[in-house]
């Protein structure tokens, strides 16, 4: 039995040196033709423009010539208020006049600013929230609201607004007047109104009526002004 062993153990060491023998011959051995490893980078970089080719920006010209500085220019500004001005409209004209005055100014943020304001505006003053409305309102304006309020107060009544969706907030003005940059929305919403006596009854509105609601402000503030926000300084009801 130790003979057959020691005769089958020779014969797979003998295979396993002849296999490895052979590996190492088409594996083990560089001819200095290999292909390098794969970078999954390579590919990336290589793609990248050479110093000075990001700068370059092909636009379409007259028989395949660059546009002037001014062409460039004019399309910038015309396509500057695209999705809130027609190009060449006042509106437009308006918020031209006003970006060049306040150079930092951002359209979309100030009518997002103002979306918020005109729920908060309205739902302060439903809640008599003088201290929130001063912050938010012109003097006339806050003047007239904090009467309306008072009044109210007088009689007893109590008043809830609540917002289901404001549909729309565009700008149909814009101008600068002066140092004075001001701009109107006209905002379409849905609201949930009621007003109630000292008792309790409901007089004017309903707790369970959406009503569809447009509502015409005009927001101001001075260019350069210590305080940035815009203020509520004229109101219409269409």
């Amino acid at each position: 039995m130790n003979t057959v062993f020691d005769i089958y153990t020779i014969i797979f060491l003998a295979l396993a040196v002849f296999i490895f023998a052979r590996l190492r011959n088409v594996l083990g051995q560089r001819t200095g033709r290999e292909r390098p490893p794969y970078d999954p980078y390579s590919a990336r970089d290589s793609a990248k423009p050479t110093a000075g080719q990001d700068k370059i920006v092909s636009l379409p010209g007259r028989g395949g010539e660059q546009p002037t500085e001014h062409e460039v220019e004019a399309t910038s500004a015309a396509d500057r208020w695209t999705g809130i001005a027609e190009p060449g409209s006042p509106v437009a004209a308006g918020l031209d006049a006003i970006a060049k005055a306040e150079p930092e100014f951002d359209v979309e943020h100030f009518i997002s600013g103002a979306r918020t304001a005109y729920e908060m505006i309205v739902t302060a003053f439903a809640e008599g929230d003088r201290k929130m409305l001063k912050n938010l309102l012109g003097k006339d304006v806050f003047d007239g609201f904090a009467s309306a309020i008072a009044e109210r107060e007088n009689r007893g009544e109590t008043m809830e607004s609540r917002f289901v969706a404001i549909d729309k907030a565009d700008i149909t003005t814009a101008e600068l007047k002066g140092r004075i940059e001001q701009i109107t929305l006209r905002f379409v919403s849905q609201l949930v109104s009621v007003t109630r006596d000292r008792e309790g009854k409901v007089i004017d509105g309903s707790p369970d009526r959406v009503t569809d609601v447009t509502d015409i402000w005009t927001f101001a503030r001075e260019t350069g002004a210590g305080d940035p926000n815009w203020k509520l300084v004229a109101t219409e009801t269409a």
